[in-house]
């Protein structure tokens, strides 16, 4: 895996399987849907590590601490990882 020191928001979150696509994880990101510490962001936001994400899906609302960075998406055991 490559070192990086951030990434956009929305590869993250397909990365980090919370969206089955990248378009899914930038529709959510459009709608208000995900805050990153505290703020309302767009799809392009660079995240890095430690960044707090609060993901709203449906009733349920998700804090979120980012612990690493990954361009690919990896089997489960490795996005819980991120």
């Amino acid at each position: 895996m490559l070192a990086m020191n951030s990434m956009r928001i929305d590869k993250w979150l397909w990365a980090a399987r919370f969206f089955k696509t990248r378009s899914l994880a930038t529709d959510e990101i459009n709608k208000g849907r995900v805050q990153v510490n505290g703020q309302v962001v767009k799809p392009a936001r660079e995240i890095k590590a430690n960044d707090l994400l609060q993901i709203r899906q449906g009733a349920v609302t998700r804090t979120v601490q980012v612990l690493g960075l990954s361009q690919a998406r990896g089997p489960a055991p490795v996005a819980q990882a991120l």
